[in-house]
């Protein structure tokens, strides 16, 4: 599947995914800045990423832990996630995420 990501300058990186995979991984692959510290246990917020509006509800809700963690997060928005918890699927192809 197609997924894009916008870095905070502005710079657009284009990756693959694959069903099962985390947008984490795949943002990675494609030199995004997320640093994913606790490696997808929810213990910190360094994998926040802004869903694009259109995309949005493509996606499952988020748990109520990933919502507490959410409000820590540096300029998270409504359509914030973590990008550890969003389990890429087929329905998810063409999602655009952005780098706070």
């Amino acid at each position: 599947m197609n997924l894009r990501f916008i870095a905070a300058d502005g710079v657009v990186a284009h990756a693959q995914g694959h069903p099962g995979e985390r947008l984490l991984d795949a943002a990675q692959r494609a030199g995004m800045p997320l640093e994913g510290t606790c490696d997808g246990d929810m213990a910190c917020a360094t994998c926040h990423v802004m869903i694009d509006a259109a995309d949005f509800a493509r996606l499952p809700p988020a748990s109520e832990e990933e919502e507490q963690l959410l409000d820590l997060a540096y300029a998270a928005t409504r359509t914030s996630r973590l990008a550890c918890q969003v389990r890429l699927t087929a329905a998810l192809d063409g999602l655009t995420a952005r780098v706070p």
